[in-house]
């Protein structure tokens, strides 16, 4: 397959810098600065929205080696394998993560987030806006992410 290359258009600011430290994002404010070859304007509308997806790199863990056996989940023995796709964590292929945060201000280029799970220093490579219409609201998952996911967010 070709492959690409991709030029972060910001940095995340924040005071998370442990890597392994993995829970408790909920309150976590984040300031996104966006590169200044956007101008003062490129975030300019987005104070509209109440949302806004960052996709970022996890740049500070390398990928895994061999992704074609299923893994316990987070590498828990009581959760089940999953599959590469079927994990959202860090150490994947290009190591691209998404959150969906809230926007708390926009300025200038400047842009602070809550709730975004990327440590201080993380390249982001992408924003945009969160549609109602782009996402679904009926989202099924199993039970148990969601008796592992009660704490990820929680202050």
């Amino acid at each position: 397959m070709p492959s690409f290359e991709i030029t972060p258009i910001g940095t995340v600011h924040n005071d998370r810098t442990d890597v392994q430290n993995s829970d408790n994002w909920g309150a976590v404010r984040s300031t996104i600065t966006v590169d200044e070859r956007f101008g003062e304007a490129a975030l300019q509308g987005l104070e509209g929205f109440s949302h806004v997806e960052v996709l970022f790199v996890f740049d500070q863990l390398p990928e895994r080696d061999d992704y074609r056996e299923p893994r316990p989940y987070r590498g828990r023995s009581d959760l089940p394998p999953m599959g590469v796709f079927a994990d959202r964590g860090p150490r994947r292929p290009n190591r691209i993560g998404v959150t969906c945060c809230a926007i708390e201000s926009v300025n200038g280029r400047d842009l602070t987030v809550v709730g975004l799970d990327a440590v201080s220093g993380t390249p982001v490579v992408d924003l945009k806006p969160a549609m109602a219409e782009f996402h679904p609201a009926d989202i099924k998952q199993p039970q148990w992410v969601a008796d592992l996911m009660s704490e990820y967010f929680l202050p």
